[in-house]
């Protein structure tokens, strides 16, 4: 079991290494989106599939209050699954549910933050073809080969694309790469010298 384990401890950190060669491109201009969003007062609507719905919430909780440093509030919002929340009868279909918020709440110029696991989940594609409805830019979490959801991004929008199949690890990376955002964001908002 030992060997097991240590083999899953590998595999997690290969994907890692392998999205750190990737990625930097893409989360840079993910944070300076997000911050130039920020600066014109705009906000980040944030959502996530079932499986990554709870990174989400983590990453609008870390604009609103702080990532390592205190400082101002910054204006995110997680968008609700609940279906209880939402006054939708449990029999309806699921796949509007973040739509219907994005039509609701964001206004030209937000931001959306999309994060799935092979971007073919039909509640983040109804988001993002929402979102493109009314000029809002998106930002794109995802693993694979990007799915549906890479498809519908223009040029102004950023795709983050874990270089991996796996769920497992591509969830893992998605938990790193908000924390990455987060950390960009702040430095880039509110710089404190070399960190």
């Amino acid at each position: 079991m030992q060997e097991s384990i240590k083999s899953i401890f590998t595999e997690s950190i290969q994907a890692q290494i392998a999205a750190g060669e990737v990625l930097p491109d893409a989360l840079e201009s993910a944070a300076l989106t997000i911050v130039q969003g920020l600066i014109n007062g705009n906000k980040l609507l944030c959502c996530g599939v079932d499986s990554c719905h709870m990174l989400a919430e983590h990453m609008a909780g870390l604009l609103v209050n702080f990532y390592e440093t205190e400082r101002p509030c910054l204006p995110a919002v997680a968008l609700t699954q609940s279906s209880v929340q939402l006054g939708v009868q449990a029999s309806s279909d699921d796949s509007d549910r973040f739509a219907r918020q994005v039509r609701a709440f964001a206004q030209q110029g937000d931001l959306l933050l999309v994060i799935a696991v092979n971007g073919n989940e039909k509640d983040v594609v109804c988001a993002t073809e929402a979102a493109l409805t009314k000029d809002m830019k998106v930002i794109a979490l995802v693993g694979d080969d990007g799915g549906e959801l890479t498809g519908l991004l223009g040029p102004s929008d950023v795709e983050i694309r874990v270089p991996s199949k796996r769920p497992s690890r591509i969830v893992e990376s998605h938990l790193f790469i908000t924390h990455c955002l987060s950390q960009l964001i702040d430095n880039t908002l509110f710089p404190q010298g070399e960190q």
